[in-house]
């Protein structure tokens, strides 16, 4: 008996899995979702919408499992639903599969199959586990027709669903099944060897037309039910068309084309209530496996016997696929003769290793005897090639900029010196024609996992891709899939430049703003020489970890912060997280966590009626949104960074916001894009408040925890004249502002032993140690101030002394060289304090250098990095890239120009071991030489110096931002 349930909106298609999952598709594109379905409550509860994961494209096709749903959108996209589970069965988000598909239908252990859009092909998503539930890669299924294999008409085989889809079926001559007039008679039939894995336990229907030779086709309808609990039963009826008797054979096609080897059976839907139903017990066992129905449109004509079957509709919900067996629907079975067979059974182990050693032996003689000859020759080619190949998805060049679906292949080989070099081919189509981009590994400075909800996507630079601003993006469809490609591209990478180990303690270290941690090792030619070693060349490599700010010294120490404000100190290791192999230490590797919040921003209108509502003018911005208000974000839809990051908390309103809040978290404005404060006036027409969610992230890397005090801010001296025997000066700022000196940091116990508490009258957010122990740091109001009478003999110094600031700007960030100390404000704008020397070490005035500038380090010999908000590329713009300061000498120590390196998505640099001090010499050096060029550049910079410094970084806004790199 029939229930109605009614609905939302209008069904147009339903998908029912094995236990308590439902969903169904509404005509506008929606999907909705039966929840409450339980053993004591079959028709559920209530529905719950889904929005399809295309705003432009709604949902066409849905297809659900044990716990997996998957879709498909009106562009014929394939859509896997992430986090559906029995108490959750909406889901959490959508992730975009590789591969377009006219339907997709999911089997009884979450096995998918579907119909490919442009072939009309069946596929089968191989790799899919109960710990990969989206699978790996779309494989097509050799797949042919009954009616392929015979055009006369003259007898057409019945067969069952899946049950004669395999290799190991016998021929059969003889089978006579008996029509109505026999059915009494007792007819056995021939029992049918069956293996689930090797069986294509599915429905199917295949549309196609074409002309034949012969003037008829015979059209065979036909259903077949099977009984499971019919086991004793040993007869079956069919009623013909004539109420005559019928032959059933399985025969030997003899047709040319291979594919049809393989059969399916049409069935005519319209004609099909015309036929009894078959009864058959001896296939009681396949009770597990669907039946098979098929139509074909325009069945009536004739087609050719070599053409391709054109499928659309598949449906696997009743397939149990063994996922230990191999499965054989993938090729064309050669069929061995008898006599072969019993040959190669007649076979022992024992003989087949010693033709092997037999055969090994003689091919190692051949091998010595012909390379005799040629001992005197050099080798004209590699050793060795080895190959990786697979299937992701490519962020294409031309505009339309979209994601393609591309064919990746690596290819490494070793050559005589041992010494191994890569090669990655990207294979796609360009208006039907096949075309590829290849890029050698020893080109690419950088490797970057890229922030992106919806795909598992990494960038690859080059030095003019670099320049571009316009990397090569890729995406796999797995997040596992796309750390086993980081993996071997790092590898690769580290072995065509023969790097290895740990880093040098001169390395430089930065930090993206999703917190990964990369380290380059500095060439001289970066800051002298004759000719200049370009940043946009310098080769980055990944260190496992979590980290929001690294600080080191040319000694190896290095210290990190993550975003919940634990310290970590380095352990010398290298790799880490997904890097694995030869390119991750085995020791000194160890497990780290991170916790940080996700913010979101609920704001509101005045309303003379109502008072502050959630009802805004159709100017203003998302009433739920993040901080710009330019996106929607609101507690339903806000997802964490990426999928290794997990909700740990719930929404809270965070009260700790910039400028204030009132009782209830509010900050008010006359408007939205005006300026916050915590208390309401009678010109404040908007509010917002600001609300914020944990999340966790667990890895692992060379890095230990010091516990147990928290920091915000931290700084280790640049370089020392003392041995590893004697303690190292480290600074740093707690997350309250209080300001602390470590005690016992040496080479041997970087991490110390103890703080000592230096005391302030106000909280500090930035703190720097010079070369000659000068103590810079920043008051959380904005203001400098200098640490006095530091020394090794007295670590935590005398007294502070005040420094204005420049032009009554709020400071954020101070770092300190070996004489320079450079400032930048909250506006980003870099200063520099002129007038230090050693006996007024706390300078007199300020100058302006730059603007646009999000962090910066200064290193021991002066050279200046910043990380740039904005940097323009002939493609596009990019914000956080990395950026280097030249022509930095004794005589122009604010430097004359920027290099643009690495970006975007940077958050974090610090060059602060980047001690050698012979390039310090060939600067000086090449600028006597050339004192006509040095004096050329003092006068173009002297020239524009206005111009310049007010905005050498600044780029128009209206250009496309880089959707290529890590989001900032």
């Amino acid at each position: 008996m029939w229930s109605l349930i009614t609905t939302p909106g209008e069904v147009v298609q339903i998908s029912c899995g094995p236990y308590d999952l439902l969903w169904a598709t509404l005509w506008e594109g929606q999907a909705i979702v039966r929840e409450g379905i339980d053993r004591n409550n079959p028709q559920g509860i209530s529905w719950s919408i889904v929005e399809s994961p295309s705003s432009e494209n709604g949902i066409m096709h849905v297809s659900v499992g044990v716990d997996v749903v998957w879709c498909v959108t009106k562009d014929r996209k394939v859509w896997f639903r992430r986090g559906v589970n029995s108490h959750n069965p909406c889901g959490t988000s959508w992730i975009e599969m590789v591969g377009e598909m006219m339907m997709v239908t999911v089997g009884l252990n979450n096995q998918v199959w579907g119909i490919g859009c442009d072939d009309r092909a069946i596929y089968f998503r191989q790799g899919v586990t109960p710990s990969e539930l989206s699978g790996k890669t779309w494989k097509a299924i050799v797949s042919g027709r009954e009616s392929d294999r015979s055009q006369t008409g003259s007898s057409t085989s019945l067969l069952s669903a899946g049950c004669f889809f395999t290799d190991d079926i016998q021929n059969q001559t003889n089978a006579i099944i008996q029509g109505d007039a026999d059915t009494s008679s007792d007819t056995d039939l021939p029992s049918v060897p069956m293996n689930l894995a090797n069986t294509l336990p599915m429905g199917a229907a295949a549309s196609s037309s074409g002309k034949g030779s012969g003037n008829q086709t015979a059209e065979i309808c036909a259903n077949l039910t099977v009984d499971p609990l019919d086991s004793d039963q040993g007869e079956a009826t069919v009623a013909s068309t004539s109420n005559e008797k019928a032959n059933l054979e399985m025969h030997k096609s003899t047709n040319p084309n291979p594919s049809a080897e393989l059969q399916w059976t049409n069935i005519d839907l319209k004609e099909a209530q015309k036929h009894p139903v078959l009864s058959v017990s001896t296939f009681a066992e396949t009770s597990s496996l669907s039946s098979l129905g098929m139509f074909s449109v325009g069945a009536e004509e004739q087609y050719e016997a070599d053409e391709h079957p054109l499928w659309a509709w598949v449906s696997g919900g009743g397939c149990l696929v063994d996922l230990h067996s191999p499965l054989k629907w993938f090729t064309v079975p050669s069929g061995l003769s008898s006599s072969l067979q019993s040959l190669s059974l007649s076979i022992t182990p024992a003989q087949t290793a010693a033709w092997r050693k037999q055969i090994f032996q003689q091919l190692s003689e051949r091998t010595k005897r012909e390379l005799e000859n040629f001992r005197h020759y050099e080798q004209a080619i590699e050793q060795s090639v080895w190959v990786k190949t697979g299937t992701l998805q490519w962020w294409r060049n031309w505009k339309p900029h979209k994601w393609m679906d591309v064919r990746v292949a690596l290819e490494q080989f070793t050559g005589s010196d041992g010494m191994r070099d890569s090669i990655l081919f990207i294979y796609y189509m360009y208006h039907e024609e096949k075309k590829y981009i290849h890029v050698f590994l020893n080109e690419v400075t950088i490797i970057v996992e890229v922030l992106n909800e919806a795909k598992h996507s990494f960038a690859l630079y080059t030095p003019e891709r670099t320049k571009q601003r316009w990397p090569i993006r890729l995406a796999a469809t797995t997040e596992q899939e796309m750390h086993d490609w980081l993996s071997l591209l790092n590898m690769s990478c580290c072995e065509s430049r023969r790097i290895q180990g740990p880093p040098s303690h001169h390395a430089i270290w930065s930090v993206t703003c999703k917190g990964d941690i990369f380290v380059s090792e500095p060439s001289p030619e970066l800051e002298a020489g004759p000719h200049l070693m370009p940043c946009d060349q310098m080769f980055w490599r990944q260190v496992g970890g979590h980290l929001r700010l690294i600080e080191c010294n040319n000694r190896g120490i290095v210290w990190g912060i993550g975003y919940d404000h634990t310290a970590w100190v380095y352990t010398g290791g290298y790799g880490g997280g997904f890097i694995q192999g030869l390119a991750s230490s085995a020791d000194n590797i160890y497990t780290q966590s991170d916790v940080k919040c996700v913010y979101i921003y609920e704001n509101q209108r005045w309303n003379p009626v109502t008072g502050y509502s959630s009802r805004g003018l159709p100017t203003d911005r998302y009433m739920w949104s993040d901080a710009s208000g330019l996106q929607e974000c609101t507690k339903i839809n806000t997802k964490p960074p990426s999928p290794q990051w997990s909700w740990v908390s719930d929404w809270y309103i965070d009260f700790n916001t910039s400028g204030g809040t009132d009782r209830e978290g509010w900050q008010y404005a006359a408007d939205f894009p005006a300026s916050y404060h915590g208390h309401k006036t009678m010109k404040d027409f908007v509010r917002r408040r600001r609300w914020a969610r944990k999340c966790k992230i667990v890895t692992n890397g060379p890095w230990l925890e010091v516990p147990p005090v928290t920091l915000w801010d931290i700084s280790i001296i640049p370089s020392s004249d003392a041995d590893g025997e004697e303690a190292v000066a480290l600074w740093a700022i707690g997350d309250k502002g209080d300001v602390l000196c470590r005690l016992g940091v040496t080479q041997q116990n970087p991490a110390g032993t103890s703080w000592l508490h230096v005391g302030t009258d106000q909280p500090f957010i930035s703190i720097s140690i010079g070369a000659f122990y000068q103590v810079w740091a920043i008051a959380r109001d904005g203001s400098a101030f200098y640490r006095g009478s530091v020394s090794p003999k007295k670590p935590a110094g005398d007294c502070w002394y005040h420094i204005p600031s420049p032009q009554k700007q709020k400071l954020k960030q101070v770092s300190v060289g070996r004489t320079s100390v450079f400032v930048l404000d909250k506006n980003g704008n870099l200063w520099y304090r002129q007038g230090i020397t050693p006996s007024y070490p706390q300078g007199s005035t300020w100058d302006h250098v730059s603007n646009n500038i999000r962090k910066m380090s200064v290193g021991p010999l002066d050279q200046l990095w910043v990380i740039a908000d904005k940097v323009q590329g002939s493609h596009s713009l990019s914000c956080g890239t990395v950026c280097h300061r030249t022509g930095v000498q004794p005589m122009e120590p604010k430097g004359l120009s920027w290099d643009y390196g690495i970006g975007g998505g940077w958050e974090h640099i610090t060059v602060r071991g980047s001690a050698t001090e012979a390039s310090r010499v060939a600067m000086h050096d090449t600028s006597e030489e050339n004192p006509a060029v040095s004096k050329d550049l003092e006068d173009e910079e002297s020239k524009g110096k206005t111009e310049h410094s007010k905005s050498p970084l600044m780029v128009s806004e209206s250009q496309e931002l880089d959707r290529n790199a890590a989001n900032c």
